[in-house]
């Protein structure tokens, strides 16, 4: 779609039209986390003229993106990650600069391997990274042997789901939100894609960009995304230590995958790690943490900050969209008037601009 003929479905349809939703958008976004919520923004960037219908489950900035830890860390794996969070990276330093309320808080960032690491680290980390050999760690961190360190330039961390909903604000002059709003059927058909609502509305889109997080299983699109072959995996992160000071930095575990990120506005250290159960529910009554995943937590605690291993321990859990290649999936389903953008792998914050622009990419939206 054009910017030039985007806009039509701002004439309303005759008659019938039911209150709260459009009979017919040109867009629509069916999950309003993060990586809804950039997608929505870069389409109506792209396009501003286009009629633009973000929709979810909850409210905005809810499922993952309530629970992300929002770190910032300018590396890829693979060098298609390695341009999107080139990419992303990019896009945040902008945004920071014309929204310099939101919560993005710099922080330090040193990373923990061994001396092995370093030609692989150096491959993996931006320039803007300036990746340099450092003694200098949080007074709770300890090298074991054989392990060295570096500092990491350009780090920053966010309060995910504030970020969302501050953007989503924004986005309510030019689009309509429809929060709480499920959606029960999505339907290609020869003028678009029809999409069912929970609220017992219909309405029809030329395209659609779906972006469900966890929840690949919707009954609405669990046969359309199957072919992806995307899983669920639980995501758990503990709340250990004391109070950080406010120069403490970020510390990345590069073997174990895993980091310690200084909260001082929480008053705590949130610790990650590479939980290993997959095909989690997102709707599950009970997603709390269990004496597995504290033994898990406590074993590379005690490698690297045995202080913080020996306390109480409680933090956030829930679940994520994996793609299996360790690479997101921005990919067009059945005719291509369906996009899917997710499965992250933990990273929709991180490369959440990058997923959004070749989301839009897909959809025609004009250059970026």
């Amino acid at each position: 779609m054009s910017a030039a003929t985007a806009g039509t479905a701002h004439r309303a349809a005759a008659g019938g039209r039911r209150a709260g939703v459009r009979d017919q958008v040109d867009i629509a976004v069916l999950g309003g986390g993060i990586i809804g919520c950039l997608t929505a923004r870069e389409i109506i960037r792209r396009a501003p003229g286009a009629s633009v219908l973000l929709l979810d489950r909850e409210l905005v900035g809810g499922g993952a993106s309530l629970r992300s830890a929002g770190l910032h860390i300018p590396r890829g794996a693979t060098a298609a990650v390695r341009e999107m969070a080139r990419f992303s990276h990019e896009h945040y330093r902008k945004l920071v600069q014309d929204r310099p309320g939101l919560p993005l808080r710099p922080v330090a960032m040193r990373v923990v391997g061994t001396a092995a690491d370093e030609p692989r680290l150096r491959t993996d980390y931006l320039p803007e990274a300036e990746l340099t050999a450092t003694s200098d760690l949080p007074d709770e961190v300890s090298l074991p042997p054989g392990a060295a360190a570096w500092s990491v330039q350009g780090g920053h961390y966010a309060d995910v789901a504030q970020v969302t909903r501050a953007l989503t604000a924004d986005l309510r002059t030019d689009a309509q939100i429809g929060e709480a709003v499920r959606v029960d059927a999505v339907t290609e058909h020869r003028d678009g894609v029809a999409l069912r609502l929970g609220t017992g509305e219909e309405l029809t889109a030329g395209k659609v960009v779906l972006a469900p997080g966890p929840w690949l299983a919707a009954p609405a699109w669990r046969a359309m995304v199957a072919p992806l072959e995307a899983r669920v995996k639980k995501v758990v992160a503990l709340h250990v230590g004391g109070r950080p000071a406010p120069h403490d930095a970020a510390v990345i575990f590069e073997r174990e995958d895993a980091f310690l990120l200084p909260l001082p506005e929480r008053g705590h250290w949130l610790f990650s790690y590479t939980c290993s159960e997959w095909d989690v529910d997102p709707d599950a009554p009970s997603k709390g943490l269990t004496e597995h995943n504290l033994h898990e937590a406590r074993e590379i605690l005690r490698r690297h900050a045995p202080a913080m291993a020996a306390g109480r321990l409680s933090g956030r859990v829930f679940c994520d969209a994996y793609s299996g290649t360790g690479e997101p999936t921005v990919r067009a389903l059945g005719d291509g008037r369906v996009v899917f953008a997710g499965a992250a792998n933990g990273s929709g914050y991180r490369l959440g601009p990058a997923i959004a622009a070749r989301a839009a990419d897909l959809l025609d939206m004009g250059g970026s």
